[in-house]
């Protein structure tokens, strides 16, 4: 019968997976800086400052890209709501508390380096960028547990959801400084996604059928940040019709991938509730 463990005996049996990880993350990670990809030449002052306003005819975008780009900045910038969240679980423990500040700061770079590109270039009305960016702000995280392995779990989704979003948009070919952002930021959200699912992979060796559960549940309540559009509905059905990202895809290219990884199918250590989480997982076999 497999162990059940707390969060915070899990916290202290990982933690040198943690560290180890940390350190090949670091090593993997590129070193950009948003500034270099900022196209200052493009920006000019606003109204406020003796300039003009934006107005629709100023954006040389796709409603694709400015929609995917939009959705983008909203996942980075809603930093606080983020750090709360791994913060609460992961206090108290250096390697993990390293971690927490080195995904919060690739985050916080990602959301510089859009918002840069964006309002220097008027591809999207900086106005409403920032009424919707504070909404989504103010409305937080909606990451569903506080507990270890869930949020592992949902992070390593997440992340692997979000550079597939990026992948498909660069596909795109529009922009090519939107393509090389876009690209920095899907190797970044690649090598994060890795991260924690390395981190639940060490669970799975350790507390299996908690492991297991944990992914059932963060993948059978999976959604991606949504935002609405006041001419189309739901962001999330406008990226599915521009296959930026769809069900298909997010079965094949994200929960697929990731299941194997932790080799959910084939494994013979789970317990009774280990196989009851396989089975809600059956349909992604």
């Amino acid at each position: 019968m497999s162990t059940n463990l707390s969060d915070g005996d899990l916290l202290v049996r990982l933690e040198p997976a943690v560290e180890e990880n940390l350190r090949r993350h670091i090593e993997a990670a590129s070193d950009w800086h948003p500034h270099e990809l900022a196209p200052f030449d493009d920006g000019k002052n606003f109204a406020f400052l003796g300039g003009e306003d934006w107005s629709p005819e100023q954006s040389h975008l796709s409603d694709v890209e400015i929609l995917s780009a939009t959705v983008g900045v909203l996942v980075a910038d809603n930093l606080p709501a983020y750090h709360r969240e791994l913060a609460h679980a992961l206090t108290g423990l250096g390697a993990w508390w390293k971690w927490t500040g080195r995904w919060t700061s690739e985050e916080n770079r990602q959301s510089i380096v859009l918002r840069n590109f964006l309002v220097l270039t008027r591809a999207v009305d900086p106005v409403a960028l920032e009424r919707v960016r504070m909404e989504h702000m103010t409305l937080g995280s909606d990451a569903p547990s506080q507990r270890l392995l869930d949020i592992l779990a949902h992070f390593a989704i997440e992340e692997a959801a979000a550079a597939l979003r990026n992948r498909n948009t660069i596909a795109l070919g529009k922009d090519p400084v939107l393509a090389t952002i876009l690209g920095k930021i899907a190797d970044d959200d690649e090598l994060q996604s890795a991260f924690f699912a390395s981190i639940l992979d060490e669970a799975f060796a350790v507390v299996p059928d908690q492991a297991a559960r944990a992914v059932a549940d963060r993948i059978n309540g999976f959604k991606i940040p949504e935002i609405e559009l006041p001419d189309r509905g739901s962001s999330i059905a406008a990226l599915a019709e521009a296959g930026i990202y769809d069900a298909d895809q997010e079965r094949d290219k994200v929960f697929k991938p990731l299941l194997a990884g932790w080799k959910i199918f084939d494994r013979t250590d789970l317990g009774e509730d280990g196989l009851k989480a396989r089975e809600e997982l059956a349909h992604l076999a």
